[in-house]
């Protein structure tokens, strides 16, 4: 009989595919999931999905060369925590970050969606900006549009002129 052996490490994220169970689980409880059961989860382009050594939070990053919408860089399409030991939800975002950056080494922008009547909190997005990512905007749908530029100096010469 094989024993499991698990090996201590620094690291909070691993990697798994679209078709792992417990990431489906756990996205089929996030207030962005369509289709509840449904075998995939992540929209197309280029993807990467985490999750925690404790099991407890999924991250999805999602690339795309063309959206509708003109959003641009690397997208977070999905964060759920559900009470991670390994850090709170703006620590795993920043671990998230690195994830992404060590895939896709050129990325110079992070956003990502956040629905404030899906959220329970008082402040919506508080854990991105937390991170250091900022609310930019908002869609038309009503979505609060949060943005992280890899270069900060970056940000100031698109937003404050």
């Amino acid at each position: 009989m094989r024993q499991l052996t698990l090996v201590p490490t620094d690291e909070v994220w691993f990697e798994v595919s679209e078709s792992n169970l417990l990431a489906r689980e756990m996205a089929d409880r996030h207030y962005s999931r369509v289709h509840v059961g449904s075998k995939y989860f992540v929209g197309p382009g280029e993807r990467l999905i985490l999750m925690t050594y404790d099991l407890k939070a999924l991250f999805v990053w999602r690339k795309q060369k063309y959206r509708q919408d003109g959003q641009w860089g690397v997208e977070c399409s999905l964060f759920r925590n559900e009470g991670s030991t390994l850090g709170k939800s703006s620590e795993l975002i920043l671990e998230a970050e690195k994830k992404a950056l060590e895939k896709w080494s050129d990325t110079k922008r992070f956003y990502t969606y956040v629905n404030p009547n899906k959220v329970n909190s008082s402040y919506p997005g508080y854990s991105f900006k937390k991170a250091g990512w900022r609310c930019v905007g908002t869609s038309k749908g009503g979505l609060l549009l949060y943005v992280k530029y890899i270069e900060p100096t970056l940000f100031d010469k698109v937003y404050i002129q």
